[in-house]
């Protein structure tokens, strides 16, 4: 199965949540009048875009039917799937790790496959021939350390822990010295899902982040959030949340074949300005794709499944 077919299977039932209610709207309409803008407008709500930015793809619709005198239906389908992939393609989806050692820092509460995705990361970076290392800073979770170490041993990488309870800035510590005595190409750090308060959680994703521009000053270095696809708008709202105790530079968006949710990839990147990295379309070790807004709009509205 190739990368689109793979991605279009995947997203599959986003799409047919999506693609139903479109095609619904423009069975309905013969002329491209304004009651088809407002009805495609609350179709993308109801494919849980979220009302902002329902309204805001609809708007550039609109103008650009309007600009380029269309008035076939299937010409204003087409025009809004290039609507969609270009409110995507407004945000760089392009990971950034060009020193050896660079850092991919994974944030994310607990429960959204961060431990997973992380696993995937390693798997992904290795098949490329760089040097992966793992640091175990999710010091609070019980077993979290024990999952950690379980995927590194699957993927065949290096792994710093210390005992359950221990300082997670001395995990990282250790782990970006180690990374640099070893001529580590990718560390890729997990962090603690979840603490008492949201000022907890500030403090600690903020003395981590010290130990890092302190010890690997020059590297390059990427934020990014693991989301859960299946909770729809409450991941814009995580979203939301950790853009405010951490610079998050990406997003990597998990279990988006399980979900007809998916369209808050829409709204992340074109709402929030995040963009997104990664998306997981599988259970699978290797089911992990970088995220292309074209590809993704373009199986949106693929209809030929």
């Amino acid at each position: 199965m190739g990368l689109f077919d793979k991605l279009k299977a995947g997203l599959k039932k986003t799409s047919d949540a999506i693609s139903e209610r479109v095609n619904e709207v423009f069975s309905a309409f013969v002329q491209v009048d304004e009651e088809l803008f407002e009805s495609l407008e609350e179709a993308l709500i109801m494919a849980d875009l979220g009302m902002d930015t329902a309204v805001s793809l609809i708007d550039e619709l609109r103008d650009r039917v309007k600009a380029k005198r269309i008035e076939d239906g299937r010409e204003v389908k087409r025009e809004l799937q290039k609507v969609i992939a270009d409110a995507m393609l407004a945000s760089d989806s392009e990971m950034r790790l060009e020193t050896t050692p660079s850092v991919v820092l994974v944030i994310g509460v607990n429960g959204v496959g961060k431990t997973t995705s992380i696993g995937k990361l390693a798997a992904f970076y290795k098949a490329q021939g760089k040097r992966v290392m793992l640091a175990a800073a999710d010091t609070f979770r019980a077993a979290a350390i024990d999952q950690l170490n379980i995927w590194a041993e699957r993927v065949g990488v290096e792994i710093i822990k210390h005992q359950e309870g221990s300082d997670p800035a001395a995990v990282i510590y250790d782990a970006c010295n180690a990374a640099k005595a070893r001529g580590v190409d990718v560390l890729v750090c997990d962090t603690a899902g979840r603490l008492h308060n949201k000022k907890n959680l500030m403090a600690e994703l903020e003395k981590i982040s010290r130990v890092i521009s302190r010890e690997l000053p020059d590297a390059s270095r990427e934020n990014l959030l693991v989301l859960d696809a299946t909770t729809g708008q409450n991941a814009v709202s995580q979203a939301q949340l950790f853009s405010e105790v951490s610079d998050i530079t990406g997003i990597f968006l998990t279990k988006l074949d399980g979900t007809a949710k998916g369209g808050i990839v829409i709204t992340i990147c074109a709402d929030k300005g995040i963009p997104v990295k990664f998306i997981g379309v599988g259970e699978g070790i290797n089911d992990l794709q970088p995220f292309d807004a074209a590809e993704f709009a373009r199986a949106l509205f693929d209809d030929e499944r």
